[in-house]
């Protein structure tokens, strides 16, 4: 497949655009639920990265987040409010730091600038991450399941939310192992740290408080790299609000996107 190839993105609504980005080992599917609860006020367009769902036939190698970031603003090829989950925030993120003038606002879900512990860093401890490697190595599937009740992990209902998650997913085809192990590469090394002092736009970071990907002992330390941000804390959500809290946290999405409507 030609690098030149537009990534395929879907759109539903009209208004202000919402750029939905997903995060690592699923698809733009997971934002189906959203879709239908925005795109009664809202331009809703999502996006598969390059490697997952409608996109997986578009293989990239290196898998560089500069790269992915370029793709996915050049397929929107318009200002946008970026909503970014998980890996998708870290997508983000680098959108609106490589191209402000193409980001309206910015809104990071279950994220963070630099995913793995480190020293006075809260994070994915590197062991899970290697167990990851691990297990794509012998069944690619079985890790996507393990990897959707990861993210589940903590919520109050979890086992609607692992169905959930898996019948959302489930409707693409999986990544291959390679896609796979180079989008995890990201999760692993990238760190924006010293760059979110550097995002202009208005940027909402919003976290589930049970989250086992993202401790929220993470937060206090983001909120100091980032102090002009915005930040909302989802009490009883872990690392997919939107799909275990839908009306809380598509309220307190709504509520914040409300002066950029004026």
């Amino acid at each position: 497949m030609s690098m030149a190839e537009t990534l395929k993105i879907s759109s539903q609504g009209s208004g202000i655009p919402l750029v939905l980005i997903h995060g690592w080992g699923v698809n733009s599917a997971v934002w189906q639920p959203s879709v239908e609860l925005l795109k009664d006020q809202f331009e809703v367009i999502t996006v598969d990265l390059p490697g997952f769902g409608s996109n997986v036939e578009h293989s990239l190698s290196p898998y560089t987040l500069a790269e992915v970031a370029t793709l996915v603003q050049q397929a929107v090829a318009k200002p946008a409010v970026y909503i970014g989950w998980s890996l998708g925030g870290l997508v983000a993120c680098e959108i609106a730091m490589n191209f402000p003038e193409r980001v309206k606002a910015l809104v990071t879900v279950a994220s963070s600038p630099c995913f793995v512990e480190q020293d006075n860093w809260f994070g994915i401890k590197p062991d899970v991450l290697a167990l990851f490697y691990r297990q794509l190595a012998e069944d690619t599937a079985k890790t996507i399941n393990n990897f959707l009740k990861i993210q589940a992990m903590g919520s109050p209902h979890l086992r609607h939310d692992i169905k959930l998650l898996r019948e959302l997913v489930l409707q693409f085809p999986i990544p291959t192992k390679t896609t796979l192990e180079e989008s995890l590469k990201l999760l692993e090394t990238v760190d924006h740290r010293d760059n979110l002092i550097d995002i202009s736009m208005p940027y909402l970071r919003m976290y589930g408080k049970l989250d086992g990907l993202v401790p929220r002992k993470a937060i206090e330390p983001i909120n100091v790299l980032s102090p002009d941000s915005d930040v909302v804390i989802l009490e009883k959500a872990s690392h997919a609000p939107f799909i275990s809290h839908p009306e809380e946290f598509h309220q307190v999405l709504i509520l914040w996107l409300l002066p950029l409507l004026e």
